[in-house]
C-alpha cells in the first residue's frame, strides 16, 4: 500500500476534485467517488452514495468549520526558485491547513471492499495522530473511495483539517516517515502485499507512461537507466563511464559545484532527440537510487589523476565535444580468457551468496547490481528493442536499490563479476557463442540466489517477480543459445546444492545440465585462481573492483 501526501489551503477545492466524476469532464475525474469513512458527524450525514458537487461543498464546509470558528491559521515555510543563484530560497510562509493523503494498491493486488477500506482509513488516521486516540481533540476528516485509476491501482483519498475541534493545531512533523511505517503495519494486519522497507525503486509519472504508449516506444527513463547501468558496471573509472555512456548514444552533462568547472557532484542524461525536438533530461538519482554519482563512485578508484581525467571527460560531454581520451580502455579487445575467469567467478559467487546473511543488504545489493549491469550490457549489445535481457536487468536492479544505503555498511568482499558487463559490451552484436551461454547459466544461478534470499526473507513479491522474469522471458531466450557441450557429455559428479528453480532447468534445455555451484563443463578451467582483471586498465593487470 503506497501513501502519497500533499498539503494545501483550500478544503473546498480539494473536495470538488475528490468528488469529480467523468460527467464533470474534469481533469483526473473519477467514475464512482463515494465515502468509505470519516469523523462521526460526516458518517451520520452521508451514506455511501456517489458524491456530487453540492455534497463536496457541504463536506468541505463541515471539515473547515473549526478553522473558521477559531480563526486559526496553519502555515508552513515556502520556497521559490531564484533564477540568478539557481537555488531554492525562502519565500515566506503559505497556508497549509489541509492534509491530503492517497492510499493505493498495486494493480496486481486487485481491489478492496468499502468495509476494508473504511477499516484501513480509521486505523490510518488513528496512527497518524489525527483522532482522539492521540489523547487530543480530534481533527475532522473524510475518506473517499475513487475506485481503480487509469493505471489499475485501487485507491482512496483521505482529507484532514489540521485544526482540531478545540482550535489547536495538529502536528505533521515526520508525517511522511510515519505514513510509510503505518502502511507497513496495516499491510500486515489486513493481509495485504507488504512492500519492502529495505529496497526503494523510482516510480513513473502517468503522463510519462501515456506518452510512451502513444509513441509506441519504451519510456525514456527505463532506456536511460539500462544504458547508464551497463556503462557504469562495465567501467573501471569515472572517465571511462562517461565515454561509454556517450558511446551508447546518450547525451551527458555534469552538475558542478557552484562557481566551479572541475568539481562535479551529479549528472544528467538524455536520449539524443530527433531533429527539431529538445532532449528530455533525467538526473542519475531519478533513474535509480543506486545510479547517483556518489553511489557509482564507490566502485571506482579515487585518485587525483582519476579525478582530473573524469573532469576532462565531463567538460567535453557538457559541450558535446570530442572525448578527451578517444582511445580509452573501452576500445581494447578483451582477452578471451576473461570469459573463463568470469564464468568461474560467477559460479563461486552464486555459492558464496548462499552463505551471506539475508539481512546483509549491502552485499546482496552489490551482487544484484553487478548481475543487473551484466544483463543491461548484453541487452544493449543484442536487443534492438527491450527484450528478456532488459527485463531481467530491470528486475534485478530493484534489489540493487536500497532506501538508506549508508545505514547498511559496506558489502562483504566476494568474487567479482562486474567485468562481465565489459565483456558483453565488447561482444559481437550478431553472433551468440558457447562462452556466452556458459556465463549466462551462471548468471542465472546468481539471480536465483537473489530470488532465494527474498523468498526466505518473506518478501514474496520481490521473489515472485524475479522468478517470473527468469522463467517466462529469460529461459526461452537462453534455450536459443549455442550449446556448451552435447547433452549428457558432462561427467563431473553431482555436488550437493540448493535446487535451482524450474526456470533454470528450462534455460538449460539444449545445453549441458549444469549444476548450481559447479564449473561449466566444457569451459577450460585454469589451474590457478581465477583472474579478475580487465585488459588495458592502467599500466598492467589490476584487481577488479
Amino acid at each position: 500500500m503506497i501513501p502519497n501526501i500533499t498539503r494545501g489551503s483550500r478544503m473546498a477545492g480539494l473536495m470538488v476534485y475528490l468528488a469529480s466524476t467523468d460527467a464533470d469532464k474534469t481533469k483526473n475525474a473519477h467514475a464512482d467517488p463515494h465515502l468509505v469513512a470519516g469523523d462521526a458527524a460526516i458518517m451520520a450525514w452521508y451514506d455511501d452514495g456517489v458524491l456530487d458537487k453540492d455534497d463536496a461543498a457541504a463536506i468541505a464546509k463541515h471539515l473547515d468549520q473549526p478553522r473558521r470558528v477559531f480563526g486559526v491559521e496553519v502555515l508552513q515555510k515556502d520556497f521559490r526558485w531564484d533564477p540568478v543563484t539557481k537555488e531554492r530560497v525562502p519565500n515566506g510562509h503559505k497556508h497549509a491547513d489541509v492534509w491530503h493523503c492517497s492510499l493505493s494498491l498495486r494493480a496486481e493486488e486487485g481491489a478492496l471492499t468499502d468495509q476494508q477500506w473504511g477499516d484501513i482509513a480509521n486505523d490510518f488516521v488513528d496512527a497518524m495522530g489525527f483522532t482522539e486516540a492521540s489523547g487530543k481533540a480530534q481533527c475532522r476528516w473524510v475518506a473517499i473511495n475513487h475506485g481503480t485509476s487509469e493505471n489499475g491501482n485501487h485507491h482512496i483519498h483521505i482529507a484532514v483539517s489540521l485544526v482540531r475541534e478545540d482550535g489547536t493545531k495538529a502536528s505533521t512533523h515526520g508525517d511522511y516517515k510515519r505514513a510509510q511505517q503505518t502502511c507497513r503495519q496495516l499491510e500486515s494486519k489486513y493481509g495485504l502485499e507488504e512492500l519492502s522497507s529495505v529496497h526503494a525503486t523510482r516510480g513513473y509519472d502517468r503522463a510519462e507512461k501515456a506518452t510512451a504508449a502513444r509513441d509506441e516506444r519504451e519510456m525514456h527513463r527505463a532506456s536511460l537507466a539500462r544504458k547508464v547501468r551497463a556503462s557504469a558496471t562495465a567501467s573501471g573509472s569515472e572517465a571511462e563511464f562517461i565515454r561509454r555512456a556517450r558511446d551508447t548514444g546518450l547525451l551527458v552533462r555534469p552538475r558542478y559545484v557552484k562557481n566551479t568547472t572541475d568539481v562535479i557532484v551529479g549528472y544528467s542524461v538524455a536520449e539524443r532527440p530527433k531533429p527539431g525536438e529538445r532532449p528530455i533530461w533525467f538526473g542519475g538519482g531519478t533513474l535509480a537510487t543506486d545510479l547517483r554519482l556518489g553511489q557509482l563512485r564507490q566502485e571506482w578508484t579515487d585518485t587525483p589523476q582519476a579525478a582530473m581525467e573524469a573532469a576532462a571527460e565531463w567538460n567535453a560531454a557538457a559541450r558535446n565535444k570530442r572525448k578527451a581520451n578517444p582511445r580509452g580502455p573501452e576500445k581494447a579487445t578483451p582477452d578471451p580468457q576473461l570469459w573463463v575467469d568470469y564464468t568461474r567467478n560467477a559460479t563461486v559467487l552464486a555459492d558464496e551468496l548462499r552463505k551471506i546473511p539475508r539481512d546483509d543488504h549491502a552485499t546482496w545489493a552489490k551482487a544484484a547490481r553487478d548481475v543487473s549491469g551484466a544483463f543491461a550490457a548484453w541487452s544493449y549489445r543484442l536487443e534492438p528493442t527491450p527484450g528478456p535481457l532488459a527485463a531481467t536487468a530491470a528486475e534485478l536492479s530493484r534489489t540493487a536499490q536500497l532506501r538508506a544505503p549508508r545505514q547498511h555498511g559496506k558489502p562483504v568482499a566476494l568474487p567479482s563479476i562486474a567485468g562481465t558487463a565489459m565483456l558483453f559490451m565488447a561482444a559481437s552484436s550478431k553472433n551468440k557463442t558457447a562462452a556466452q551461454t556458459a556465463l549466462m547459466v551462471q548468471l542465472i544461478n546468481t539471480a536465483f540466489a537473489v530470488y532465494e534470499m527474498h523468498a526466505q526473507s518473506g518478501r514474496t513479491r520481490e521473489a515472485q517477480r524475479i522468478r517470473a522474469v527468469v522463467e517466462n522471458q529469460l529461459a526461452p531466450f537462453t534455450a536459443t543459445m549455442p550449446k556448451t557441450v552435447p547433452v549428457g557429455a558432462e561427467q563431473e559428479p553431482a555436488r550437493e546444492a540448493v535446487t535451482p528453480p524450474r526456470a533454470v532447468d528450462i534455460a538449460r534445455r539444449g545445453v549441458a545440465p549444469i549444476r548450481p555451484g559447479s564449473a561449466v563443463p566444457t569451459t577450460p578451467t585454469p589451474s590457478t585462481p581465477a583472474k579478475t582483471y580487465q585488459p588495458n586498465r592502467g599500466t598492467g593487470p589490476g584487481l577488479d573492483r
